[in-house]
């Protein structure tokens, strides 16, 4: 039986890219809701050699994922998921960004841990916004619903997004959702590492892919030029962090969030520093 690796998101730019690191050793599972870019990703793999399964699953369908992995457990070990599947906020409203977001997250992870054995890894993708929101913007108390009670959880959500105009809530909730994406590890990999199972989450910043192109109108662009390192990130470098903390080389690292966005939120902190000091 071989190792295998489930991508989820697996045709989009840092899926992909993922993908063509991972599938050097893994048979993959390319998992993605959109069939076009699907078959276009199993053929670029196919012709590297790469040995892929294409499953087209909706992450917010919690029986299509339990498919999913049913299909990924019957082809060998399930050494590692790679959850890149998620929306940006001008990709729909403030209910779908943090269903597909938040619960999608729930979803695999969940699977995930009922069906992986000892040794497995879980690397979820998060972003640079879960580490801009003020804290008392972030309804963190509420985040534990989402394992119990979605109907709340999601009604929570929402309420926490309209404090802004309509037109933006989607943008808060793109932030909200991720910032959950990054408490899921943090707050569950004590409950992981009790089945032997690595849980973390790498929050990228704005990286050139197809996604990422869509917001660069609505401030990447700008923090782009802005950040200590001022380009879009490429998702070979993004795919290169993700293989990594899939893999065995980090067997010691779990429960935490790698924020990889070529420093801006740390040239934002320290812009912001220097002004309260001189204010």
């Amino acid at each position: 039986m071989s190792n295998v690796s489930v991508i989820t998101g697996g045709a989009g730019g840092m899926g992909l890219a993922t993908a063509k690191v991972i599938g050097r050793d893994h048979t993959l599972v390319l998992c993605d809701v959109r069939q076009d870019r699907l078959d276009q990703a199993v053929e670029t793999l196919d012709g590297q050699g790469v040995t892929v399964k294409a499953v087209n699953c909706d992450v917010t369908d919690r029986k299509a994922v339990d498919g999913l992995f049913e299909t990924a457990f019957a082809l060998g070990t399930v050494a590692s998921v790679i959850h890149t599947a998620g929306v940006s906020p001008s990709m729909g409203s403030a209910d779908y960004v943090m269903r597909t977001n938040a619960i999608g997250t729930v979803n695999v992870n969940e699977a995930f841990y009922e069906g992986a054995g000892e040794g497995a890894a879980i690397v979820n993708v998060a972003s640079m916004a879960a580490h801009m929101l003020p804290e008392n913007m972030v309804p963190t108390e509420q985040f534990p619903q989402a394992l119990h009670d979605e109907d709340t959880f999601m009604k929570d959500m929402l309420a926490a997004c309209s404090i802004v105009p309509e037109e933006l809530q989607s943008g808060i909730a793109y932030a909200v959702s991720k910032s959950f994406v990054r408490w899921y590890p943090v707050a569950q990999c004590e409950r992981f590492n009790g089945k032997g199972l690595r849980i973390l989450s790498v929050s990228p910043g704005s990286v050139d892919t197809e996604m990422g192109q869509l917001e660069a109108d609505a401030g990447a662009g700008a923090m782009v030029a802005d950040a200590a390192v001022p380009r879009w990130g490429k998702p070979e470098e993004m795919a290169a962090l993700l293989a990594f903390c899939a893999s065995d080389k980090a067997g010691y690292l779990t429960g935490t969030d790698i924020l990889n966005d070529g420093g801006v939120i740390a040239s934002m902190k320290e812009r912001a520093r220097q002004a309260a000091d001189s204010g």
